[in-house]
Parts: structure tokens; sequence; C-alpha cells
């Protein structure tokens, strides 16, 4: 697992830093949010398409990592403020050909269904993906990526306070947490210029 980790996270640290350096490098605040169709190029298609598919498989698995605590939650939440409630709590099974029994809950079906219909229409109202993005990035990289992780190390290995390694560790986390906001704070001036233009359900030219 931890070789894994370390081979993903360099992975795509390596791409994220090539695409965010070498982009900025060339063309400046002008780099588009989409390196593939930003240009105005859409050829060779298989490839533009492929990205498209790469990219959709990946936010699919992402929307599920991000999304599961969120409905754990509720459900569990309700299920304990409201336990004689048959909506919330009854499962019904269901059959399936080759698969065998399956349960279907109808607070589950109706409660997931709306959370999926909500985000993607406030998607569409707000189509400022990159700096809505930016701006969820830069909220969640250092408190999920770096604080907690470090905290948790520190505290397993039970480290001194003002040792070397406690003290360069606390550096590393401060550093990155100056650049979170330095991040956060480009994509709040981002979705102000795109404000400027903003139509809703439109995506911004």
């Amino acid at each position: 697992m931890k070789r894994a980790s370390l081979v993903g996270v360099s992975t795509t640290t390596f791409f994220y830093m090539l695409c965010g350096c070498v982009g900025y490098a060339a063309f400046g605040n002008n780099a588009p949010g989409n390196f593939l169709t930003g240009f105005g190029f859409y050829e060779p298609f298989w490839l533009i398409d492929f990205a498209n598919v790469c990219i959709a498989v990946h936010l699919v698995g992402a929307y599920q990592v991000f999304c599961q605590p969120i409905f754990q939650f509720v459900e569990s939440q309700s299920a304990k403020r409201w336990p004689d409630n048959k909506f919330i709590t009854g499962e019904y099974k269901m059959n399936v050909p080759c698969g065998g029994d399956f349960g279907i809950s109808l607070f589950r079906l109706v409660w997931r269904t709306s959370y999926v219909v909500v985000t993607a229409v406030v998607a569409m109202i707000f189509p400022f993906f990159n700096d809505f993005l930016g701006l969820i990035g830069a909220a969640s990289f250092w408190p999920l990526t770096v604080y907690f992780p470090i905290e948790m190390h520190i505290a397993q290995k039970n480290m001194k306070k003002f040792s070397f390694t406690w003290t360069w560790l606390k550096i590393l986390s401060w550093a990155c947490f100056l650049v979170s906001l330095v991040a956060a704070a480009g994509s709040v001036q981002g979705l102000i210029q795109s404000l400027k233009d903003f139509k809703p359900f439109q995506a911004p030219e």
C-alpha cells in the first residue's frame, strides 16, 4: 500500500507540475483550462476522445470517493433520528438474474438521486469548472493531504517537539498552508472575473 501510494502520488504530482509549470511558463495567465482543446485544435480526434473518456472514468471514481461519506453520514443520521420510519429504514429484496438478491432502500434511492440531480444542476448553473475546482482543491489540499497525515505521523512516532524531524515537518506543513492560501486567492479572483460575463446554463466562452 505504501509503495502504491508513493507511485500514484509521485506520478500525479509529476504530471500536474508539468502541466502547471510548463503551461504557465509558455502562456502565463492566458493558459487555457483545457490543454487538449483550449487552443482551438481538435485533432487528432481519437486522442481527444480517448482523453475525454479517461477524464470521465476518473471523475466517476472521484465522485464516488467524495460522495460515499456524505451518503453514509446522512443515511446513518436519518436512521438514528427516525428509526421507526419504514421509508428510511426499510429495505426491499429484488432478485437480479445471475446476481442473486439485491437490497433496495427507497430512501437511499430518492436521496442519492436527488443529490446527484442537484449537484448536476448547480454545476450547469455555475459553469466555472476550473475556478471551482481550484478553490475546492486549495481548500482541501492542506488539511487532507498535508496537515492530518503529518500530525498522525508525528503522533504515531511520538516525536519530541522541536526535534529536527518535527521542525521540518512543521515547516513543510506551514509552507503548504501558504501555498493553499495563494491558490485559493487565485481561484477566488478567477471566479470574480468569470462572474462578470456569467450566463446561467452556458459554458463561459
